[in-house]
């Protein structure tokens, strides 16, 4: 399975943040959607310390599609607090931590949007990592599908024989479970490769 091409993902450090957020749809002519959720789930030692979920209004409509995908009505939303007032504690998860992202391109880009469209402070981060581009190698050699971004999470989910916990609620996507999925996919990896590392010591 070629497993050494993962080998970037043992060089993670022993604590890290996942994070993920589910929008009003993608960005278009009138630029960046909102963010409607926002999951952030803290990684330890190869194991999962907490996952929460930050429920925000925003301020466009939701678009039938990504209504589709995370099942949350332009009603309910309306009903969640604003980013700003929840910002501060999004901040301190966020604090001196590695950021991981399963398709960073697409998230990070909108959390800065929403930060200076509040005239917020971003916390020091010790930088984004995402894991959906460094998978793409292992993908391709192992000839599974792969876009421009690389392997999907439920993708990744399948091959890694991971527990998918998207598989009780018919595929709806959430921000916290999507950033907890990606969290124990990124741990699964880190398990598979050391595991054949070892293995080939035995060897020698």
């Amino acid at each position: 399975m070629h497993n050494e091409l993962l080998w970037v993902f043992t060089q993670l450090p022993d604590n890290y943040i996942v994070l993920d957020t589910e929008t009003t749809g993608l960005p278009d002519e009138n630029g960046l959607p909102d963010i409607i959720t926002l999951g952030l789930t803290v990684a330890g030692n190869q194991t999962i310390v907490e996952s929460t979920e930050f429920k925000i209004r925003p301020q466009k409509p939701i678009s039938a599609e990504a209504q589709s995908i995370h099942g949350i009505s332009n009603q309910q939303a309306a009903a969640f607090e604003p980013f700003e007032s929840q910002w501060k504690q999004i901040a301190e998860y966020l604090t001196d931590q590695l950021v991981v992202i399963h398709n960073a391109s697409f998230d990070w880009p909108i959390l800065l949007d929403h930060v200076e469209r509040y005239d917020l402070t971003m916390p020091p981060v010790k930088g984004v990592f995402c894991s959906q581009k460094a998978a793409i190698p292992w993908a391709q050699v192992n000839g599974l599908p792969c876009s421009h971004r690389g392997p999907s999470l439920d993708l990744l989910t399948k091959e890694l024989g991971v527990e998918d916990f998207r598989a009780g609620l018919d595929g709806v996507h959430g921000a916290r479970i999507d950033s907890l999925q990606t969290a124990q996919v990124i741990k699964a990896i880190a398990e598979s490769v050391l595991g054949n590392i070892q293995g080939e010591r035995s060897w020698t």
